[in-house]
């Protein structure tokens, strides 16, 4: 999905601001991401680690809930920053997919370098979804 190089500088620079605020004592990994709505909103997350490591949750899942429980389900584009540009866990791809395999994601490094730009289908080809849950 493009956007436009204007918005698309916004989430870039929202990703890598709100990425400082990121609460990773144990890993250090700090990962801020800005997800961009249909509708035009931006909705900001960061990873949150727990001493109880399956507690933590990523930044990516922590900006969708954010939106959906604001009421917006249709995403454009996410920028996600971290350290060294690294890719979306298993968990944000599904939950990426679930509101918008077509959405652009931005990966971005410490420097807000992009190092790659796909799509959530791309990063989870075949996902499960609703079509999975139907019977018949």
């Amino acid at each position: 999905m493009a956007i436009q190089a204007e918005t698309k500088q916004r989430i870039i620079a929202r990703a890598m601001s709100i990425r400082e605020k990121a609460y990773a004592p144990y890993s250090k990994y700090r990962v801020g991401a800005s997800l961009l709505t249909e509708s035009g909103d931006i909705f900001d997350g960061v990873n949150v680690e727990n001493a109880v490591y399956s507690m933590t949750v990523c930044a990516e899942r922590n900006a969708v809930f954010q939106a959906v429980t604001h009421g917006q389900k249709t995403f454009q584009a996410i920028a996600v920053a971290t350290d060294n540009g690294g890719s979306p866990c298993g968990a944000c791809r599904q939950v990426m997919t679930e509101f918008g395999p077509d959405m652009l994601v931005i990966m971005l490094d410490a420097k807000g370098e992009i190092v790659l730009e796909t799509t959530a289908r791309e990063l989870l080809p075949d996902a499960f979804g609703p079509k999975d849950l139907e019977t018949g």
